[in-house]
């Protein structure tokens, strides 16, 4: 297998693909954990920082660019775990001054849950519900996971490639 055909089925082993069902699931898990912590709003969020979806009230602030900064937030603690000796840190915290709070989670090996919470709940409740959610949510992914069948996959050959490099080319003028 060539490097490239290695880092291919890599790649595909890490996609997650949610079905509708996923979804739905997913929603319910995150509207019964924003009911039961009294958090404001929940996003879950890849490591890459793409929103995967949210609940809740989000202040007047883009989601995508929250997604992004919690997620190079989530890999600098990561490398700072990794200084001291953890694999990682699964779990930070962020305490505004004003009554503005952030908790972060991980979720499998792929997935933050983020909570945005203010002083209607407390950091206990919001760590327990977390905890509780993310094993929830773990099941669905991992459910998502197995329903995947790699014989459906496409598989395309090194012709698509060529082509796909070649309309690129004539679109960019190159």
């Amino acid at each position: 297998m060539n490097p490239s055909s290695k880092s291919d089925a890599l790649l595909r082993q890490e996609r997650l693909v949610f079905y509708r069902e996923d979804v739905e699931e997913i929603d319910r898990a995150l509207e019964e954990f924003l009911a039961l912590s009294s958090s404001k709003c929940v996003l879950l969020v890849d490591r890459d920082g793409h929103l995967i979806t949210r609940k809740g009230d989000l202040p007047a602030v883009n989601p995508d660019s929250i997604a992004a900064l919690v997620a190079g937030s989530f890999a600098a603690t990561r490398e700072m775990a990794r200084l001291l000796g953890e694999p990682e840190f699964r779990a930070l915290h962020h305490q505004g001054t004003r009554n503005e709070h952030i908790q972060v989670m991980l979720v499998g090996d792929r997935t933050l849950f983020v909570v945005l919470f203010d002083d209607r709940t407390t950091l206990g409740m919001v760590r327990f519900y977390c905890q509780e959610s993310a094993g929830r949510l773990k099941e669905i992914f991992v459910k998502a996971m197995e329903r995947r069948n790699p014989e459906v996959e496409v598989k395309l050959g090194e012709q698509f490639g060529e082509a796909a490099k070649e309309m690129l080319g004539e679109v960019l003028g190159g």
